[in-house]
């Protein structure tokens, strides 16, 4: 759709976070075509993502935590693959907004112990 897409943002949301949040199995398959989906609404609709930041924001890290934190039988490159998909927007979602994402995620980083999450943080901050 490329900037067409603008026009069907508020829908297209509620699809993204509902599939952010809800795990589909080992292999992932929904999750990492939701991040690909993401990114390229992000690069074709950018002027319209700083008002949905903070949704979005709060859903990627939810995300990355769920990540980190799952039991389940999903493989590590499975796990690694959505870590980095959720990066990308992160930083993605940072250029858009002209640097909004790094100062939100100052405090996540200095208050967050997990390494895997915080590696995904540290990516974002270093991006430039």
């Amino acid at each position: 759709l490329g900037i067409l897409i603008a026009g069907h943002l508020k829908r297209l949301e509620r699809v993204i976070l509902g599939y952010l949040e809800v795990s589909d199995g080992p292999e992932e398959e929904a999750r990492l075509g939701i991040l690909e989906t993401l990114q390229c609404t992000i690069e074709h609709a950018w002027p319209r993502m700083p008002c949905r930041l903070p949704v979005l924001l709060k859903a990627l890290l939810k995300m990355l935590w769920d990540v980190h934190t799952d039991q389940s039988s999903t493989p590590e490159p499975v796990k690694a693959a959505l870590l980095q998909g959720a990066t990308e927007c992160l930083i993605l979602l940072d250029r858009c907004s002209e640097g909004q994402v790094k100062v939100l995620l100052e405090g996540v980083y200095s208050s967050c112990e997990e390494n895997r999450v915080r590696e995904c943080i540290r990516k974002v901050r270093e991006n430039t």
